[in-house]
């Protein structure tokens, strides 16, 4: 659901009814992850996706079902050898989806509501709904906001409510889509009856991009279009403008290391170092080596980024620390061009989350589609 949380938002403020299919279990090679979700009002209009097209026919027409009958389902759909015309996903995955009616008198529409707003505006908080148990919990959700507190009820017992809000808080901390099978008293357990899904929204991860050079605007465009939240630093005012970085959402002046020092960095920030001026690169990689970030990337020559390394050595960076490096930044595409070159440095990041290699899927035998890694679906806000 809060994977197309901004429309969803406004259909909510405008008063429509409508059904939400949620993805809430993938196996083997499928295209979506948990989380992603298709939508349908009561006029047939249709936003979102939860295969990338393979099911979406089958999906929609349950999505209508719900609406008429108020009725939370979960269906499965996979692939079938014996019977090639039946819906399926091609990919041979299978996909679990819930369909929940949001209508005007589902019990769990305000915190719904509540749920689509928060993400909408970026903020901090996790969705939790019931996706397998009894009927009459099935689509039953809270809303947890970071420091635990929660408003909705499953409608079970108060240990359940309780239990399944210090799970979302962790999955929320975490910045991450998940399940978690409780007993409906609210413990792990093997036999669990109940399966939580939970959705957790959060701001869009930072891109730093120091040094306002050419490949830095079409970088930051890039990574406008990968969901990030984009700030360009420059020491430099000339070149640090708003005319030559329309789509950065910040542009400070000020030395990079510096302004990094006084800046907000997470688990999901990208560190991309384009001015190769030693000047400028050394105090800044130094600092930023030494954080907690998802990423650090450098440009420049081979020889720049052997001086570079020296110079690191010389003010006390460890080989450790050193081996953080993406030096010189960015995957081998033969790029050229500003905009050849920004593809290069995406796609190591998306490589670099999401566990992949960076090399051709032709001739791999390794999955297409990955799952478990800490990165899914971070970059959207919604983990």
């Amino acid at each position: 659901m809060l994977d197309i949380a901004a429309e969803l938002h406004q259909w909510a403020e405008e008063g429509r009814e409508f059904a939400v299919a949620t993805v809430v279990s993938v196996g083997g090679s499928a295209p979506r992850p948990p989380g992603a979700a298709l939508a349908v009002d009561a006029a047939g209009t249709v936003i979102g996706s939860v295969s990338g097209g393979c099911v979406e026919g089958a999906v929609y027409e349950l999505c209508e079902q719900a609406l008429r009958d108020g009725e939370t389902v979960r269906a499965s759909f996979g692939y079938s050898d014996e019977d090639a015309f039946a819906v399926g996903l091609t990919c041979g995955g299978v996909i679990d989806v819930v369909v929940t009616p949001v209508g005007a008198a589902a019990p769990a529409r305000s915190v719904y509501a509540a749920a689509l707003a928060a993400a909408a505006r970026g903020g901090a908080a996790a969705l939790a709904r019931v996706v397998r148990g009894p009927a009459e919990l099935l689509g039953a959700a809270l809303l947890v906001q970071e420091d635990g507190t929660y408003e909705g009820t499953f409608g079970g017992t108060a240990e359940l409510d309780r239990a399944t809000a210090a799970e979302a808080r962790d999955l929320l901390a975490a910045g991450r889509t998940g399940t978690v099978d409780l007993s409906e008293s609210g413990s792990r357990c093997e036999d669990a009856e109940l399966t939580v899904l939970v959705e957790a929204s959060v701001p869009p991860p930072r891109m730093i991009v120091f040094g306002a050079v050419d490949f830095a605007a079409a970088l930051v465009r890039v990574g406008k279009f990968l969901g990030y939240h984009v700030t360009v630093c420059d020491a430099r005012t000339v070149f640090a403008t708003r005319a030559r970085f329309p789509d950065a959402d910040e542009i400070v002046v000020d030395w990079p290391h510096r302004y990094l020092r006084r800046t907000t960095t997470d688990a999901r920030t990208v560190l991309c170092v384009l001015t190769h001026d030693a000047k400028f690169d050394v105090p800044l990689l130094a600092d930023a080596l030494r954080l907690p970030v998802a990423f650090v990337g450098a440009m420049g020559s081979r020889r720049t980024h052997e001086d570079r390394n020296r110079r690191l050595r010389e003010v006390g960076v460890t080989e450790a620390e050193l081996a953080r490096l993406r030096s010189p930044i960015g995957l081998d595409l033969g790029a050229r061009t500003p905009e050849e070159t920004a593809l290069s440095i995406a796609a190591e990041i998306v490589a670099d989350r999401q566990g992949g290699t960076g090399a051709p899927l032709t001739g791999s035998d390794r999955p297409i589609h990955r799952t478990g890694t800490g990165g899914e679906g971070a970059v959207r806000g919604v983990a």
